[in-house]
């Protein structure tokens, strides 16, 4: 093959389209199912909207270039490519809460206190473990606020036990805000 019959649009610029498309699409997949799973179902059509307008563009490509191997490599890279970056998108954007957890033998002197003067809201209770009595504290955390507390969480001696999960909703009452600020029951921001 000599480079005047290199085809440079079914080699190379429809399987890039098709890249840049099914990673768009795929991205916003990602998002969109992670919308779906923490509740914010406003924001979902719109993201359904636009990946599906992506995605169909990038099919009406592979559909009519059925024997172009590039094009198809394309699709199956974006693919993949675009799951990871949705992954890292999510990750930034850190949206929703988390709920954390804590389990420790005995209350820390001043670790209510402490988790309340950084704007943390908890409750804390009395349970009984495998070695007796202890102390659990619930904490709801913004996820973007999430890595400076188990930050803390591991600082502290003895270092607690502590699990985290994801928390579909928060509806009222004191989450994780910028200290002197508060979230009332009706879910307004107010200060102190």
């Amino acid at each position: 093959m000599n480079f005047h019959d290199f085809n440079f649009v079914a080699w190379v610029l429809i399987p890039t389209l098709i890249f840049v498309a099914r990673l768009t699409d795929v991205s916003l997949a990602t998002i969109r199912h992670i919308l779906v799973f923490r509740g914010m179902k406003k924001l979902v059509p719109f993201f359904a909207f636009v990946e599906i307008l992506i995605w169909t563009l990038a099919i009406t490509q592979v559909m009519d270039n059925l024997s172009n191997v590039p094009a198809f490599l394309a699709w199956a890279l974006g693919f993949s490519v675009g799951t990871y970056v949705g992954i890292m998108l999510e990750e930034r954007l850190a949206l929703g809460h988390q709920l954390v957890r804590v389990i420790h033998p005995e209350a820390p002197s001043g670790l209510i206190d402490f988790l309340k003067e950084k704007g943390y809201g908890v409750t804390s209770m009395g349970g009984h473990g495998a070695f007796g009595l202890v102390n659990i504290s619930l904490i709801v955390s913004p996820r973007k606020r999430l890595g400076e507390l188990l930050q803390m969480l591991n600082g502290m001696s003895p270092r607690p036990f502590y699990t985290v999960e994801d928390v579909r909703s928060v509806r009222s009452g004191a989450v994780a805000v910028p200290p002197g600020n508060y979230f009332a029951p009706d879910g307004n921001l107010k200060k102190k």
